[in-house]
Parts: C-alpha cells; structure tokens; sequence
C-alpha cells in the first residue's frame, strides 16, 4: 500500500464524500498536497483529478504549494484590529519567535486570517501544525482550548459551561433523551413546535416546522447535520458549547434524529476549531460505550476554511467532497438534503436548547422571553466593552442592559456604534440603547439579531475603517458562483478602500447603494443577501462619512 493509501485508507469506502478529509490528512502529514499527491488520491477515490484541484483551490486551509508545515494565523477582522492585531500581523510577519519559539532552522509561516472565533481573546492567533492547532491567548499563554468568561442572568444552556468538565459523567446522563424515547416521534416535534424554538444561526427559521418537514418527506436513509461551521465575525457561542457542553449538543441530536427517523449524523465542524476535535471525539466515544447513540451513527467532518460552508447547502456540497457552492433552492434540505436525501440541518445552539424542551416541557421554556422570542439567547459581546465574553439572557432583555453585563464600556469610553448579527447584521447606535432584543423589535427597528453578536465600537474607533473590513471579508468570502455577489463584493470593497483612504470619488456613496441593494435582491444566498446590510445601515446613520471631502 502507498504512502498516501494508508493515510487515506478510513476514507477509502467513503467514495467522493472522502475527499475534504483525504486532501486534510494528506496535508497535515506533509503541509501541503502535491500535484502527484493530488493525482494519487484522485485515483484512490475515483474522482477526476481537475475536480480534486477545483476542491483544493476552493478552501482556504487547503494548499498545492510547498509551505511551511507550521502555521500561526492572526485574526485581523474587526474585534481583533480593535486591539492591535494588524500591527501585531506586521510585527510577526518580519520576527515570529515573537509569539511562537522555533527550533534552529526552523522556519514558520505567518498568514493574515479571518475571524478565527476568538473575538473575545483578541487579538487572536491559532498556530497550526499538521492536526495539532493550538491557541495563543491574549495574556500571552498557549492553550489548547479557549477558555472565555461565561455570564448573564440565566444559565439555562450554558448550566455547565466554563468549569472545564466535558465528560459524560459530569453532563450526568441523556435524561432528556429517556424522555424522548416515552414519547412518540410527533409528540417529540410537538413539543419543540410548542416551544416556539427558532434556529439560532441567524436565519431564525421553526425549528419544529423544520423537523416535521423532515419527517414527513419520503426517502432514506435521513440525516441530522449539526452545523458548527461558525464563522460570522464576531461570533464564538458554538465554540464555547462544543468546548464545554459537547454532550449536550450530541443529546439534541440524538432527539432530532428520533424525531424525524434520520439513521446517520453529521458534525460539520470549522477548520479554524480543529482544536475542539478531541473533545468531540471523546464525547461521542463516551455516549456510544454507554449505548446511548444505538441506531444512530454520528460522524464528525472538517471545514477547511469557507465562510459560505456555513449555508446549509455549501455545507452538504462539502460534505459530499465537492467545492461549497450553495444550492438553487427549492428544492429545501428537508427533503432533498445531504445526498439529495431528506435531511435537517441545525445550529450548535439550537440543538443545545432541545434536551431542555423534551425533559422540562415547553411551557417551560417559554418562560423566558416574550411571546415571539421564547427562550434564551446567547450573545457574543467584544469590542470596545470591559468584559467579552458569552453572556446568557431571556429575549427581551435591552441592549443597555446586555452592555452593562458585560461591565459597561471599556476604559471609560462612550458607545458610537454597536454592531449587531456580525458582518452581515446592521449598526446601532447610542440611541438604540433602549431596544429589547427580540426578533420583533429588532425587526421593527431595521435590525437583525443574527447568530447573537453584539460588537461594540466607542468613540474614538473610525468606522471607516470597520467598514473597510466588513468590505474585505465578503470580498475574499464570497465563492463566485453568482455574478451579483461575486461583483458585487469586490466593487462594494473597491469603494471602501476609497472611503477608509479619504479618496471617495463623487456619486460612490449612490455607487455603495445600488450595489448593495442589487447584491441583496439578485444574490444566491444568503452571504450576498447580506453582504450589503452592515455598509447601507452605516449609510443610514452616518451619512456624512459618504461625502466626498
């Protein structure tokens, strides 16, 4: 057997679905694929060899290009640059043994990277060496996973987060599941419909709708993905579940595929958290030797650095070894999914909510939140606030009083700007302070709550600049399948770039618009749906900004 079979072989009965994970293990070995390598897995998987080049040129973390094995990645996306990342990069990028000490003639590869989901220890920096990826906090100390300050005024869902203790013992056991399984698979899809749960990856879609769809749809076998493909700028609640709480995600799984009769799930998790793999590995070792996982086979797969992967279509493309172009919907995943079979996707935070539904009851539930909005949410705070972290609240709760969890402002500063969904949510401003944070009033007031980030700019930030990034990530993100989005990224970009360097030219704060509102109209998805939405807010509440000088 070759080299290359033998570190390929799990993959080998996979067929072309075992391609991302055959280029990753490939890569991890020797740092990078070669053409021979490329044609040699090719050949293994029976897929045509320019189809493996097209897969290897799509993901950011993949590379036909002798590198160096070892990689430091530093995060430059907004909440870093608040704190000093891109004189940081700059630093690195001429000395490294800065950050990362290295053995004599050792050599280490310094690369800009987008928001590596550590807004909350920034400026964040992930070193990567082959499988292993470990973390370089801000106080200067390497670990190998994140440990984030955890708070809010409830702890429905983050109950057992930031103790350190992940194992099956200490989650105490799938109580909900032995619920579950007392009731039938409709009562179970009656509950959460009950509920009133929405996804919480920021499309806001019934989760109980969703599952019935799923469970009604004819064909087999049926899938539950769990996307922890988190990768909104500013965002780091999954990651801060998976670290923490993995079994409490496994159990919502488990539920769901009860509920819809799926045999076979997925952990689609991103490449940038590839430290969080063990602790995955580890639950689901645990929960099978317990025998609470029978009938259903759970299996976890890498990204490999696509924002888009976190659209639920992309995300089965990659899955099934393919580039992570989004899918022309309808057909929706409930019935045509992963492998065009039916399937239900969901987030890492909504399958989190579902153990609580099935053991407590609905009714239960909707004793937080409002009557549109039940439940908890939780927010990422970072930013210019005195403490980033998670913080755990009923819907409903103001923004005033989100901040003041999180210790107000940091260094005494006054709030300019608020940032809410991330890079495709929308700006609010001082006089927002007062809002309730729930679908209906956000959306009353021109709002998104997105996946829950919550960014935080005072007044001596430049928003120009924040624009200038939100410009750039969805310019280098957007995966070119559809012209309005593909275009319209770059032209979107271009004209901050005027804007951030004082070189606006007349008639581009019209140009900013006509993009923006063609992107969001014409757009496959949903990364050009909203690529536009953080720029045209901003145009909104700061018209000045768009004056040629």
């Amino acid at each position: 057997m070759s080299d290359i079979a033998s570190l390929i072989h799990p993959y080998l009965s996979h067929g072309r679905s075992g391609l991302l994970p055959a280029l990753q293990a490939v890569q991890a070995e020797y740092g990078w694929i070669s053409q021979e390598q490329a044609a040699e897995i090719a050949r293994l998987l029976h897929v045509p060899l320019a189809e493996v080049h097209g897969v290897i040129e799509f993901y950011d973390l993949l590379h036909n290009k002798p590198r160096k094995k070892r990689t430091l990645h530093v995060c430059t996306d907004a909440a870093c640059s608040l704190r000093g990342a891109d004189q940081r990069l700059r630093d690195l990028s001429a000395d490294p043994t800065l950050a990362v000490k290295t053995d004599p003639g050792e050599e280490l590869q310094v690369e800009p990277s987008p928001c590596l989901g550590l807004c909350d220890h920034a400026p964040a920096m992930v070193l990567e060496n082959g499988w292993e990826w470990r973390i370089l906090g801000s106080n200067g100390e390497w670990m190998d996973r994140p440990l984030s300050l955890v708070g809010g005024t409830v702890r429905r869902i983050t109950v057992r987060c930031g103790n350190g203790r992940t194992s099956l013992s200490a989650y105490g056991g799938y109580r909900a599941w032995n619920r579950a399984q007392q009731l039938s698979p409709q009562q179970v899809i009656d509950e959460v419909k009950a509920s009133g749960l929405f996804g919480r990856g920021g499309a806001a879609f019934p989760t109980g709708l969703k599952w019935e769809s799923a469970a009604r749809a004819e064909g087999w076998p049926k899938y539950v993905v769990c996307n922890a493909d988190e990768s909104e700028p500013g965002t780091f609640k999954d990651r801060l579940l998976l670290a923490d709480d993995p079994h409490l995600v496994l159990e919502g799984m488990r539920i769901a595929a009860y509920a819809v009769g799926a045999s076979k799930g997925y952990i689609y998790l991103r490449g940038e958290y590839a430290y969080l793999r063990p602790i995955l590995e580890q639950a689901l070792r645990e929960a099978q030797e317990a025998g609470l996982l029978d009938g259903f086979e759970v299996e976890i797969r890498m990204g490999a650095g696509a924002y888009i992967c976190g659209e639920e279509t992309a995300l089965f493309e990659s899955i099934e070894g393919k580039r992570g172009f989004p899918r022309i919907k309808p057909p929706f995943p409930t019935t045509h999914g992963l492998f065009n079979k039916p399937t239900v996707i969901n987030n890492v935070e909504t399958l989190a909510n579902v153990p609580f539904i099935i053991e407590h009851g609905a009714a239960a539930y909707r004793e937080l939140g409002s009557e549109k909005s039940p439940g908890s949410k939780l927010f990422c705070l970072s930013g210019d606030v005195a403490q980033p972290g998670i913080y755990e609240a009923p819907f409903g709760i103001t923004l005033k009083e989100l901040l003041e969890m999180a210790g107000g402002m940091a260094e005494g500063g006054s709030p300019q700007a608020i940032l809410l969904g991330g890079a495709a949510g929308a700006f609010a401003t001082p006089r927002h302070l007062d809002i309730r944070l729930t679908y209906e009033d956000l959306r009353q007031a021109s709002l998104t709550l997105g996946s829950g980030v919550v960014m935080v700019f005072d007044q001596r930030r430049d928003l120009r600049q924040v624009l200038l990034k939100i410009g750039r990530f969805f310019a280098h993100e957007s995966c070119g399948k559809c012209y309005p989005c593909q275009m319209g990224t770059r032209r979107q970009a271009e004209i901050l770039e005027r804007l951030a360097s004082g070189r606006l030219l007349p008639g581009d704060r019209e140009r900013l618009e006509d993009v923006g509102w063609t992107m969001s109209d014409a757009s496959l998805c949903g990364l050009g749906q909203t690529a536009a939405m953080a720029v045209l807010s901003a145009i909104k509440e700061w018209p000045e900004l768009f004056t040629p000088s």
